[in-house]
């Protein structure tokens, strides 16, 4: 039962820390001056007391009432003090955002125990109690602004002398909490899903809730900060929140025990009728109209708004979501979610992903308890009134047609449309599809992951392309299980292998009907938890594609990493990537480390590391991410050259006698290939696009074409198009530069 206390007055102000809880030789300010640091306070002079006073100004104690010079007491009207109150330099001035203005001074306000910084204004905030306020802040109209002596600021450590169970957790991928992690500043979603998808190495999630408790104070009588250029105005509950520099919080209702990440250069941003409780807001994140967020981590330049709500979530950097329900998630870097009637309930999604209109993803459980889950790599694009059922797992680049899946779906082919055919009652799925027809969508969404990335110290290196490593072996394990399904049916293969012509231009048109000796439908088992059948579509052009698309990674990323050591000839390449003149086995593992992509033997290092307890704090993790990514073009250059071998059906020759499988002639012609493809994949951009110009219903709103021309433009005309023919061009020169390098004449 609630119930109000009545203590004596002098409490007003003291006593923050109970006494058992302070070190020998301590008050209860000994937490707070490290904080604050020294500045030359001093006590008032008579005369400052005196115009304190007439200007209806009361203190419990005039003694603890310290400035600094110059003070202007003039400055400071109508207002209550308890406890020790220290202010910096006091001027009159007047303090501007954009077009609100307030002069500096403290009017109408109640203080208890605070340090407040140099030209600050503060005013109708009847409560603001033990905080450190920084220089130049504008408070304004706060009811209740104030910090307890127990205060996490939304981390996941408990205090001394509370219990476990007061702990905050956050139940990241499954609504049961089987894969809960602990929040902390600074968290990425490499953090959460080294915490979260490790579960039976029980010695590293035992040594990182360790670590998560010692990176933050444990003991009591940590004040709240309020930094430096921040303006907070118009807000109704603030409790235990910690506010980073140059933030600007208006109309908020309630935020409780969080962390709000600010910078002049990444400056967060809460608007009105926002509600957050339990959480890490990064930097350069935006939180709008209305929004909730409960338990949760927002990586950074990540934005809510319209009424969002994340709940037990990590949001990873550069995402942003409107309107949608959130629900038990891990979200790697660059999501979109936009629509009222969208919901992501218990899933890790891998990033580079959108989600479309009525589209829900966890619609049900299909077992007797709230444990499924969902997991979709990179790209992951469910469109319209998608529903989807736990538990279910998508490869990278899928694409959900619009429907009701009944069942749950296992799709393991990368780039695929996937689509349920209520009409023949099957499961069926195109892999290869946006290699095929829709290169647009892919090179857009990678161009736009880097153009929207407005972080300015990231921690972590985010893998934007759409073939990396992690994808390239997802297409080779499709190929490997495709070839199985071919091989058991008897179809034929060699006549559209990797080494015929690109793509035909009947390929621009999903729906140009083949011949049945020139494409079959293909049974594919094991993609549906049903007995109806699965079928693949134009499996032997999928497979095709595949096989162009590891060629064009391979090259691609020896391309770049010639270009990055121009005193690289071939043989010095292949000595780098090849040492001795073999290939060392493929690195077939590859994790996608909350948006970074690195081999599975590093990742398999660094736990063994934090479980050992050579790395011991986040910072140190932090730091461990950075090297792998200094290794990242190494890696991922050695591995295009096996990709390469395994498409020329050599891979890891058993002995150096083995006959040489790449030489220069043949690299030669795999560069001269290389451009080829480049070429074709810039035409297919503008290919894929112009079908919606040429479109005749899409012309069916206009008068005539010129007023259809005015209004969408032309497809000549896209931003997009024209950005990747100038990239063509970019290409052409790094494609002769490298030829020279190599010796290609």
């Amino acid at each position: 039962m609630n119930k109000v206390s009545v203590l004596p007055p002098d409490d007003y102000g003291r006593s923050f820390i109970p006494p058992r809880y302070l070190p020998p030789g301590m008050d209860e300010y000994w937490l707070r001056n490290r904080q604050s640091g020294a500045r030359p306070w001093r006590n008032l002079l008579a005369g400052e007391r005196e115009a304190l006073l007439k200007n209806r100004n009361y203190c419990a104690n005039w003694d603890t009432f310290l400035v600094c010079d110059p003070f202007d007491p003039a400055l400071i009207s109508n207002s209550s003090f308890y406890g020790l109150v220290r202010l910096g330099e006091l001027r009159n001035a007047l303090l501007a955002h954009h077009d609100y203005r307030i002069p500096a001074g403290i009017r109408n306000s109640t203080v208890i125990s605070c340090d407040i910084g140099r030209d600050t204004a503060i005013q109708d905030c009847p409560c603001i109690s033990h905080y450190i306020i920084g220089d130049r802040v504008i408070l304004s109209r706060i009811d209740e602004m104030q910090t307890t002596n127990h205060a996490k600021f939304g981390s996941g450590i408990i205090k001394e002398g509370e219990e476990e169970d007061v702990r905050i957790w956050i139940d990241v991928m499954n609504e049961a909490g089987g894969r809960s992690i602990l929040p902390f500043a600074g968290m990425i979603p490499a953090d959460a899903f080294l915490w979260a998808c490790y579960r039976d190495d029980t010695a590293l999630t035992g040594a990182l809730k360790d670590i998560t408790q010692k990176s933050g104070e444990s003991r009591r009588g940590v004040y709240g900060v309020v930094g430096s250029g921040s303006i907070i105005k118009s807000c109704s509950i603030i409790k235990d929140v910690t506010v980073g520099e140059g933030a600007y919080i208006k109309g908020a209702n309630k935020l409780k025990n969080l962390t709000i990440l600010s910078s002049e250069e990444e400056s967060s941003q809460i608007g009105e009728g926002v509600e957050l409780v339990n959480g890490i807001v990064g930097y350069g994140c935006h939180i709008f109209y209305g929004s909730k967020a409960v338990r949760f981590v927002m990586g950074r330049n990540a934005n809510l708004k319209y009424g969002a709500r994340l709940i037990h979530s990590v949001l990873g950097d550069n995402s942003t979501v409107s309107c949608c329900e959130i629900l038990n998630n891990l979200i790697f870097p660059v999501h979109e979610q936009h629509h009222n009637n969208s919901f992501l309930i218990a899933a890790m999604i891998q990033g580079l992903s959108n989600m479309a209109a009525g589209a829900t993803i966890g619609s049900n459980h299909n077992s007797r308890a709230n444990d499924g889950e969902i997991r979709a790599g990179r790209g992951f694009w469910p469109g319209l009134a998608v529903t989807l059922k736990h538990s279910s797992r998508f490869a990278s680049y899928v694409l959900i047609a619009k429907g009701d899946y009944p069942y749950e779906l296992n799709i393991t082919l990368p780039f695929s449309l996937v689509n349920n055919n209520t009409q023949k009652n099957r499961l069926e799925v195109m892999p290869a599809y946006f290699w095929m027809y829709n290169l647009y969508a892919l090179e857009r969404n990678a161009w736009k992951a880097v153009n929207r990335d407005r972080r300015k110290h990231p921690v972590q290196f985010i893998e934007t392309a759409y073939l990396a490593p992690d994808t390239a072996e997802e297409i080779i394990a499709a190929l490997t299980l495709m070839e199985s399904w071919m091989n058991e049916a008897g179809m034929k293969m060699e006549d559209l292998s990797s080494e015929a012509s690109l793509p035909s231009p009947e390929m621009e048109d999903p729906e140009y009907e083949y011949t049945p000796a020139a494409e079959e439908e293909l049974s594919a088992p094991s993609l549906e938890r049903h007995r109806r059948g699965a079928v693949i579509i134009k499996p032997r052009r999928a497979r095709a594609a595949y096989r162009e698309m590891l060629r064009f990674y391979a090259m691609k990323t020896i391309i770049a990493y010639l270009e990055a050591r121009p005193a690289l000839n071939f043989s010095r390449l292949k000595e780098e990537l090849a040492p001795g003149g073999t290939a060392a086995e493929r690195t077939g593992g590859w994790v996608n480390l909350g948006g970074q992509i690195a081999p599975a033997f590093r990742v398999d290092a660094l736990r063994r590391a934090i479980r050992e307890g050579a790395i011991a704090s986040w910072e140190a993790i932090h730091g461990a991410y950075r090297i792998m990514q200094e290794q990242y073009p190494g890696d991922k250059a050695a591995h295009a050259w096996s990709v390469l071998l395994w498409l020329r059906g050599g891979e890891s020759p058993a002995s150096s006698e083995t006959p040489e499988i790449l030489d220069l002639p043949s690299f030669q012609k795999e560069l001269q290939r290389t451009l080829e493809i480049q070429r074709w994949v810039t035409e297919q951009v503008y290919v894929s696009r112009a079908k919606d110009f040429h479109d005749p219903f899409r012309a069916i709103t206009y008068r005539n074409k010129e007023e259809m021309d005015q209004v969408a433009g032309k497809a000549e005309e896209n931003f997009f198009i024209k950005y990747s023919r100038e990239q063509l061009k970019e290409f052409e020169k790094t494609f002769k530069a490298v030829a020279g390098q190599i010796g290609l004449v």
